[in-house]
């Protein structure tokens, strides 16, 4: 039984709270017999003192006798009050999205294209996680922070979507873009710490090395989650001018899977169109989940004790009002 934030340890004992009105009846019925019978057409004898404050306050004896009746029911059901809180995934994970936005990410294998794939698959990533931190870095022939660790996802929706190629040096820094992604991540006092790496090349600009900086994300207790992107075989392109043309991008899946293996928890997944891409997110986003359970804080405080003290207090003006002057 709750009323408002209280509650009782022993409810059914509240069933005693029947006691009042059956005292309240007996009163009644045992007043109206003991009542004196005398009719008088005059007080005019009695002087002006036949109402003393002890005749005028009568009934408050019972009235306090049915309140301290009532305190003390309520202290024998052991009232409490309930302060809880619980620990929601806003405490618990930061993230941070390294994308390759190198000129290879246009290959059409995806629709539109490998980078706009990307784009949209990751903005359903970041609208199902409503209480995370997650940053934004891109990378090419050099790496650069799009957008620190915010929660405000609005912000971050924007610069993904102002995402595009050939703002950076051409190339595929992965080792650079990694650490980019560290940098923004390895001060956090997040409970999970969490680094996305999407890529479709091999690293062949920067200078650092991919599996030294994946150590390194270890080291700070960062799980890495690396995606290769592109089907296997030549890719359709188009160039400046709107001309078709095919190329093979190469893919380091080797490198990628040490990558991932040097953290706790990483692994390496292969996306060869826009549904697989979508389906790994999918993993990653149930996985990051389910790592951080939900704890409820509960503090419970007695609250009997007043009640005790205004049922002691009641009693203690009856027995004053008893005592003749």
């Amino acid at each position: 039984m709750t009323f408002g934030n209280l509650t009782f340890a022993h409810p059914w004992l509240l069933l005693l709270l029947a006691l009042v009105p059956l005292m309240i009846v007996w009163y009644t019925m045992r007043y109206k017999r003991i009542k004196a019978p005398i009719h008088i057409p005059s007080n005019k004898m009695f002087g002006d003192n036949v109402h003393t404050l002890r005749h005028t306050l009568y009934h408050a004896r019972f009235a306090l006798r049915c309140i301290a009746v009532t305190l003390l029911v309520i202290a024998l059901a052991r009232p409490q009050s309930k302060l809880s809180r619980e620990e929601m995934e806003i405490e618990g994970i930061d993230i941070v999205l390294a994308i390759d936005v190198s000129g290879s990410m246009k290959g059409e294998d995806f629709k539109p294209n490998r980078l706009e794939a990307a784009k949209e698959v990751a903005q359903n990533f970041i609208d199902g996680r409503h209480n995370d931190r997650i940053a934004l870095v891109e990378f090419a022939g050099e790496a650069f922070t799009q957008t620190p660790l915010t929660i405000d996802h609005n912000v971050l929706s924007r610069q993904l979507a102002a995402m595009r190629t050939g703002l950076l040096e051409d190339g595929t820094a992965i080792g650079d873009g990694l650490a980019t992604a560290i940098n923004r991540i390895k001060e956090s006092e997040a409970v999970s710490k969490v680094i996305i790496l999407l890529t479709d090349g091999v690293n062949n600009h920067g200078s650092i090395d991919p599996e030294t900086a994946a150590e390194l994300a270890g080291e700070y207790g960062i799980r890495l989650y690396t995606i290769g992107v592109g089907s296997r075989g030549d890719v359709l392109y188009h160039d400046e001018y709107g001309r078709p043309f095919h190329a093979r991008a190469d893919l380091d899946e080797e490198m990628l899977t040490r990558m991932a293996n040097c953290t706790d928890g990483g692994h390496y997944y292969r996306a060869t169109d826009k549904n697989s891409l979508n389906d790994i997110f999918s993993q990653i986003d149930k996985i990051e989940k389910t790592r951080i359970d939900v704890t409820q804080y509960q503090q419970t405080k007695e609250e009997f004790k007043i009640f005790l003290l205004l049922a002691l207090l009641a009693l203690g003006l009856e027995l004053l009002l008893r005592i003749d002057n």
